[in-house]
């Protein structure tokens, strides 16, 4: 069986969801649909050969880790000591860590937690070598890498380009020492953010063509993450020829890191209407901020998705006939923040207080990069189990708000 053919599990269809009866705000993940993705996942997993394990600075919402374990999903990556601890003990698999830089105070305990420890510079690995060596030689089993810089990506949005000019994450071929290279068993490259296969391959032939020359000295490569597997399209069946066709030309471990791919499409941020203003144009604020809850919106930006919403009729002049039924809002957040705004939607029917909004697609990144700014209501976390069963599973309140203060 190969993934094209491979019949992944049923979903809960939106429309059977009471979003009513949902607690409001509040972040949602779906079990059935996180399930399908770990489905294709660990699918892939088998079939390409490869260790595929989750990153968490895309998704980290530990009260789901039993499902990932239940997938074969064996390990996690972690960008800092707090995210290496959440990895040992909530994971309780392989704890993978990368940052760009550690600090001697954090070092120790990273080192203590990691299986696979990777180094962003020979600088940071000739500091901490000796710390390296005398843990190995007092029994501790840990794999090294060195970050390389290809030099080459396809990601248009400069934010998310670990490769663009004058990065300072990796190694590039001009900077590369391979007289450092004792002790480093394995080299781990990141150029992708959610990009499809064919990106990866080209990429391969970038890194094959710059690094080759050390590739048949390393046990092991992780390929990093962007790697968006579940999306609708993407091209599984060139993911595991091109993983396959590396591992056996160079007698090597692949690892790949996806974040986006585990919480891709499986949930919604809930919000309800707190009021309707009017200034030439309706607007509609919501329990829920845009910078405080959804902070990729104004970083990218990007337009998220409203369920049973839509895009404004265009300025240009069209004839009325074209124009979209419905009620046209501009969709707020709660912060004094005069730009706590998402944009203009249709609606089909008129908004009143109480009313759901429902945004899709909220799980991945959204989730680990909120804050408690102008001290605004944090939303729940949630679980919508298969069966339609709704569990709060955390709630946020004056004693976290007050915790990231002094």
């Amino acid at each position: 069986m190969t993934v094209s053919d491979f019949r992944l599990p049923d979903v809960t269809p939106v429309s059977e969801v009471d979003w009513a009866a949902i607690p409001s705000p509040a972040f949602v993940l779906d079990e059935s649909r996180l399930r399908r993705n770990l489905a294709l996942i660990s699918q892939v997993q088998r079939e390409s050969g490869a260790q595929i394990i989750v990153a968490f600075k895309g998704f980290s919402m530990w009260s789901a880790f039993g499902w990932l374990r239940e997938y074969g999903i064996t390990g996690a990556t972690a960008s800092s000591l707090n995210e290496a601890r959440l990895a040992k003990e909530e994971m309780q698999g392989e704890v993978h860590v990368y940052a760009p830089a550690y600090s001697d105070e954090d070092f120790g305990p990273i080192l203590e937690l990691a299986d696979h420890l990777v180094f962003n510079s020979f600088s940071q690995w000739e500091r901490f070598r000796p710390q390296v060596q005398a843990a190995r030689t007092a029994g501790k089993v840990v794999h090294v890498g060195i970050r390389i810089n290809p030099e080459y990506a396809e990601v248009e949005t400069d934010l998310y380009n670990p490769a663009g000019p004058f990065s300072r994450l990796g190694v590039t071929r001009r900077e590369f020492r391979e007289d450092l290279l004792d002790g480093v068993d394995g080299l781990h490259f990141h150029t992708l953010c959610e990009k499809d296969s064919d990106t990866l391959e080209r990429t391969l032939e970038v890194v094959e063509r710059n690094f080759g020359e050390f590739l048949g000295r390393m046990k092991w490569v992780n390929f990093g993450g962007g790697h968006l597997m579940t999306r609708e399209g993407y091209d599984t069946a060139r993911l595991i020829r091109v993983v396959r066709a590396f591992r056996e030309k160079w007698d090597v471990h692949v690892i790949l890191e996806p974040g986006s791919a585990f919480g891709w499409q499986t949930g919604w941020l809930v919000s309800s209407v707190l009021d309707v203003v009017h200034n030439v144009k309706n607007a509609a604020l919501l329990d829920v901020s845009v910078s405080a809850h959804m902070p990729d919106v104004l970083e990218m930006p990007y337009r998220p998705r409203i369920l049973g919403a839509g895009d404004p009729p265009q300025d240009d002049h069209r004839e009325a006939v074209d124009t979209p039924p419905g009620h046209a809002y501009i969709i707020g957040g709660t912060t004094c923040l005069a730009g706590d705004v998402v944009g203009e939607y249709v609606f089909e029917q008129e908004l009143g207080i109480g009313d759901r909004v429902v945004f899709d697609d909220m799980i991945h990144y959204t989730m680990v990069k909120t804050t408690f700014f102008n001290g605004v209501k944090h939303p729940d976390i949630g679980i919508l189990h298969t069966g339609g069963h709704y569990e709060r599973v955390k709630t946020f309140g004056y004693e976290e708000f007050k915790a990231k203060l002094s």
